[in-house]
């Protein structure tokens, strides 16, 4: 007697995995294996889905806890505290532990830049635009001279030391010739904050230098990546740097007026913005300024770190001191976390096998390469009536190399040239060497150095 095949849906069981009545016994165990097969691969996806999202939390839980620990242990050795923090990003790093979910290190710039934001807010918040106008022209000389002296360094000394061609130098030169803001910045406005070397506007004026400088450097990066690639020049590219920097003054001074305006408007209302309210939607402005320069990038350029900081310095000179103040400390608490993450991330990004094998003909290069910067700082402030100590304060805080170095110290060799890993290497090194050295040399001299 033949079964007949019947297409009826009437379960025999209560549960997904059923046979049907009326259905042939192949059709039936057919169905089952497909469902469960179906079944434990979706189980498997939501198990690897719901570890992933716990291992970004505890990647988080690491940076945090142990940056904060490292940075601790390395201020009781009479470190800087950032010393720790990068020891933390290497060791938790892809290179030597790998501790640290994939997800955060593909957004580790997105969260560096958010980082650096908030302590150029901060710094903003504390910047006095009549002292920063006596310390314009040495800023403006500061922005371009110690880079250029340096590549100029790279440039005659590389092919000697690493053998490696001259544009090759010249790509060197200009990867590692940045300072770094990261470092710089926070140190800055603690001087400010604390009242050293604020009689002659030392600190606004190695602030504003730092936060232009990364424009110069960015832009010979780009011209001496393409010559290295045999594409040429694209001179035009030069012209940007003056208008980034006008139009990063003028649509940050905007948006500061704009906030100031509905600050100022909902208090006039006695609808009041809480400080941290304002902290808020003084955040949301300047990633509204990063989006900006991101999203006309190839049309106009514009420097949203300068557009950060002349936004928090129009809030400032529009608002009553003790509000500007209190948003200022805001900020400060916003930066502990922040700068945990930054350095540790940082850290991160250092290939420590690179490292090993740049080799002392590299650490020598960084040094003399370091001597050429010194004579552009030298030369900068030519004229300013800084004594000795105050020069050489100057020339320590034009040290420190971090954040420019990790984001592109790697693109050479992304791009396939020879002279990529050398370049990298020479970076890692330089990031290791140059970010500690520079941090303790102002930290250990500004009492010593600066009045108050």
């Amino acid at each position: 007697m033949g079964m007949k095949f019947s297409h009826e849906m009437k379960p025999l069981l209560a549960d997904d995995f059923c046979f049907y009545r009326g259905t042939s016994f192949f059709y039936a165990s057919n169905h089952v294996i497909i469902k469960y097969s179906l079944c434990n691969e979706l189980k498997g996806a939501y198990e690897r889905k719901r570890k992933r999202r716990f291992f970004m939390i505890q990647s988080l839980a690491f940076i945090l806890l142990l940056g904060l620990i490292m940075a601790e242990i390395s201020k009781r050795l009479k470190l800087p505290r950032i010393v720790g923090m990068l020891f933390t990003g290497i060791v938790l790093g892809p290179f030597v532990l790998n501790l640290l979910d994939p997800k955060i290190l593909s957004i580790s710039a997105e969260l560096r830049q958010i980082a650096l934001l908030i302590i150029l807010i901060k710094a903003g918040l504390s910047l006095d635009l009549k002292d920063l106008k006596k310390a314009s022209r040495p800023a403006l000389l500061l922005s371009f001279l110690p880079a250029s002296f340096e590549i100029l360094g790279y440039a005659l000394l590389a092919p000697i030391l690493l053998k490696i061609s001259t544009i090759d130098a010249l790509l060197m030169g200009a990867v590692l010739s940045a300072v770094s803001p990261a470092v710089v910045v926070p140190r800055m406005s603690m001087l400010m904050d604390e009242g050293y070397g604020t009689d002659k506007a030392i600190p606004q004026m190695i602030m504003a230098g730092a936060s232009m400088d990364d424009i110069f450097v960015i832009v010979l990066f780009t011209s001496f990546l393409g010559m290295a690639m045999g594409q040429g020049v694209d001179l035009s590219q030069f012209a940007n740097i003056p208008i980034s920097i006008v139009l990063g003054i003028a649509i940050g001074a905007v948006f500061g007026l704009v906030a100031s305006f509905v600050f100022e408007k909902s208090f006039s209302k006695k609808h009041l913005i809480r400080n941290s309210m304002k902290v808020i939607i003084i955040m949301a402005l300047s990633f509204l300024l990063v989006a900006i320069e991101g999203l006309l990038k190839e049309k106009l350029a514009i420097s949203s770190l300068i557009a950060v900081v002349t936004m928090a310095m129009t809030i400032r000179i529009k608002s009553v001191e003790s509000v500007s103040a209190r948003l200022s400390a805001k900020f400060a608490k916003l930066w502990i976390a922040a700068e945990v993450m930054l350095f540790v991330l940082v850290g991160a990004e250092v290939d420590i096998r690179y490292t090993l094998d740049a080799g002392l003909m590299a650490i020598v290069m960084i040094f003399l390469a370091l001597a050429f910067r010194t004579v552009g700082v030298l030369i900068a402030l030519a004229g300013t009536g800084l004594n000795k100590k105050e020069k050489l304060f100057t020339v320590f805080s034009y040290l420190p190399k971090a954040t420019v170095q990790a984001a592109i110290g790697s693109v050479p060799l992304a791009m396939g040239l020879e002279s990529g890993k050398i370049i990298l290497s020479v970076a890692a090194l330089a990031i290791l060497i140059t970010a500690p050295l520079g941090a303790t040399m102002m930290d250990l001299t500004y009492k010593k150095f600066l009045n108050k």
